[in-house]
């Protein structure tokens, strides 16, 4: 539920960075001295992107009923001027052929563009790659005050299986191909602000090229080992008892302590559901800029919200706008996965004795075992004195 809610957080507060326009209304504007058109109080108001009551604009159309005789100025328009035409194309009233088809072609104007290239360029490199920066320091700076977790009275020589060689593929299915995607998002993200400069226009252009390539093609691998390991494990995932006591004792990671776990600690259950349901939600959003048009989520998204919470999220979006947010809450989802996997790849690696063996060969110490899941190791003896599989 927590998980959920922060979620949901997440997408109110980037949505809010995408159009300023929803969390501050301009001041009403009297028009009665222009005869209802707009004022250059209006003109303003948009150039600061206020949220303002444009139907003095949207709903003046032109209406054929004052269509003048043919032989007259604008007959042949049937009561609408060119402002008139403009402005239906501006509002999208217009009934507008086109010989391209799809679900884009018919909208000719929207004016999100800019904000969401701005908030691209902007916001979203400086307070993800700030996010990237941070934990990494953290990690360095925990490194060196804590130090690597050890195993108590150092390794017993003796191996324990740890897990089987179809959990290792789909863990490191999972775990490649999100590499291959966080290096190449983050290359057409930020390549043009800080590669271009070091490598040159014609080399970043290669060089973005095969990133959105693999970008793309990677996307079934990583979808893949999402399907298998939630399979796998997600049994061994469900939250008890045990959890809030390994919270309650830090895990052992800031003490000596070493709370009793089964397969899956406490922790490892934390990173287990945000991949999980982080994954999925960068996966979805991924599929909607693999199929541009083709599956907008964020008008229904946003109808669900606002008849949650209450809030007042646009839930008439063109095709583009769709796209816009997909584009910007896959980046946001993207960093906030990022920052999890590297605390996680830290505490597998370099930060804890004997953790790297369990997916590295699948073999890890009986000690370490019995020091970090305890209750799993008991399972296992059991079973093996039983004659079963562990």
């Amino acid at each position: 539920m927590k998980t959920t809610l922060l979620g949901a957080a997440l997408l109110a507060m980037a949505t809010l960075l995408f159009q300023p326009a929803w969390a501050s209304d301009a001041p009403a504007v009297d028009r009665t001295a222009t005869g209802g058109a707009q004022t250059l109080e209006d003109i303003m108001a948009r150039q600061q992107q206020l949220k303002i009551d444009e139907s003095f604009r949207s709903e003046n159309l032109g209406n054929p009923a004052n269509a003048k005789p043919i032989t007259e100025q604008l007959g042949t328009r049937g009561g609408v001027s060119d402002s008139d035409v403009w402005r239906g194309i501006r509002y999208n009233q217009s009934d507008i052929k086109t010989q391209a088809r799809g679900p884009g072609a018919d909208v000719l104007i929207q004016d999100g563009g800019m904000p969401w290239y701005k908030l691209r360029e902007g916001p979203m490199i400086t307070y993800g790659g700030g996010a990237l920066l941070g934990i990494i320091l953290l990690l360095v700076v925990f490194y060196f005050v804590r130090g690597k977790i050890m195993i108590d009275g150092g390794p017993s020589g003796t191996k324990i299986e740890r897990f089987k060689a179809i959990e290792r593929f789909g863990h490191w299915l999972l775990a490649g191909s999100f590499i291959a995607l966080a290096l190449t998002g983050l290359i057409t993200l930020m390549g043009r602000s800080f590669l271009i400069p070091v490598i040159g226009h014609e080399a970043y252009s290669t060089l973005a090229v095969g990133s959105k390539w693999l970008h793309n093609n990677i996307a079934w691998a990583f979808m893949l080992g999402l399907i298998m390991t939630f399979c796998m494990w997600v049994a061994h995932n469900i939250p008890n008892k045990l959890d809030w006591q390994w919270i309650k004792a830090g895990g052992g990671i800031f003490t000596k302590s070493h709370p009793s776990s089964k397969k899956f600690n406490a922790g490892q259950k934390i990173i287990f559901w945000t991949v999980m349901l982080l994954g999925v939600s960068v996966s979805l959003s991924g599929l909607s800029l693999l199929f541009p048009f083709e599956m907008p989520m964020f008008a229904g998204t946003f109808s669900v919200i606002n008849s949650v919470i209450g809030t007042d999220f646009p839930t008439a979006l063109t095709p583009h706008e769709e796209m816009q947010y997909a584009n910007i809450w896959h980046s946001i989802v993207a960093f906030a996965m990022m920052v999890a996997i590297i605390a996680h790849i830290y505490i597998g690696s370099v930060g804890m004795e004997g953790a790297f063996d369990a997916m590295g060969n699948g073999q890890v110490d009986r000690e370490w075992a019995r020091q970090h899941h305890d209750l799993w190791v008991e399972e296992v003896e059991a079973k093996q004195g039983k004659g079963g599989s562990s």
